[in-house]
């Protein structure tokens, strides 16, 4: 049996092994549905944003063999809401909520997904926030026709954040100069290779009160709160639920049980099946079971570790 084997050995060396190829990249597979409690024909979709708040490809941890496909939160989010609007069975839509927000840009894209899915479909949504739907966890959940945050959520921090580093004494220490050659005086803006000028801070503050203003005026208008009043609730101070419903920042205390009720009572349904979408092999048996985009707290600190090297970001994140 060795010499067929030493002749295909040959062979494969003498091809150059050019027609050989090994793919362990994971393959991401189509949606499926699963309804985790409930039961009728009319079904109302719960749907995950948890974790930091970004268009990128989350970071997985150690697995042993072919890690499991993962799919950007923006990606799987709309692909959700495509596969929802699809079904005419989908009746009401509870996002449930767990992120201290991330990016501006994806935060406000999330927030426009789901908006547009209300006008397409006229299905109500209702946001159940869980541990800390702050910043950009709050911005998403402006979109909803309801809010309810579990009487131990945080919310709020309606504010933005840019944060960067500033390496340049780290750099004098080891000996260590960066040379930049720019076309403009302030196209190196943000550069952690020096510190910012007092001109580029007021620049960056400008931008960060322009995003604020857009921030503030979401509030004012699905909150239908005084502009003055939103002003002073956006100073950034996070709140709790009783304070958050004092403020008018969300509409009601209760679990998600509690949300679900308000779905099915807002779509007009006696009954209801609760369904998610999930990829193959991956465990969605209760409503409490998370999506697959939710990779943990060490991924997230990875995250939020990395910002302070990928240059300056404007975030709607609270970061203590």
């Amino acid at each position: 049996m060795r010499a067929p084997a030493a002749v295909v050995a040959a062979m494969l060396l003498l091809a150059g092994c050019s027609v050989i190829s090994i793919d362990l990249t994971p393959r991401v597979r189509p949606l499926e549905e699963e309804t985790v409690e409930g039961h009728g024909d009319a079904k109302i979709l719960m749907m995950d944003v948890s974790g930091f708040i970004s268009d990128e490809t989350p970071g997985g941890t150690l697995t042993i063999g072919t890690p499991p496909a993962r799919v950007p939160m923006l990606v799987r989010v709309r692909e959700e809401l495509k596969k929802a609007q699809r079904d005419a069975r989908v009746r009401a839509l509870v996002v449930r909520i767990n992120s201290p927000g991330g990016t501006v840009t994806a935060s406000d894209i999330i927030f426009r997904e789901l908006q547009d899915f209300r006008k397409v479909t006229g299905v109500p949504v209702v946001a159940s926030m869980m541990d800390v739907a702050a910043s950009g966890g709050y911005y998403i959940a402006l979109a909803a026709d309801t809010i309810v945050a579990h009487p131990t959520t945080v919310t709020g921090s309606i504010g933005v954040i840019m944060i960067s580093l500033n390496a340049e004494g780290l750099m004098q220490k080891v000996g260590l100069a960066a040379n930049t050659i720019k076309s403009g005086e302030r196209k190196d803006m943000g550069s952690p290779f020096r510190p910012v000028t007092a001109e580029e801070r007021a620049i960056f503050q400008s931008v960060i009160d322009d995003l604020q203003r857009q921030f503030v005026a979401k509030v004012v208008e699905r909150r239908k709160i005084p502009a003055s009043t939103a002003a002073t609730l956006a100073d950034g101070r996070i709140y709790t639920a009783d304070q958050a419903l004092a403020h008018r920042l969300v509409d009601r205390i209760g679990y998600v049980s509690d949300a679900i009720a308000v779905a099915r009572q807002s779509a007009g349904l006696d009954e209801a099946r609760v369904i998610v979408y999930k990829r193959p092999r991956e465990y969605r048996a209760t409503y409490y079971a998370r999506a697959e985009s939710d990779v943990g707290a060490f991924a997230t600190l990875s995250q939020l570790a990395g910002l302070t090297t990928a240059g300056p970001k404007f975030l709607y994140l609270w970061s203590p």
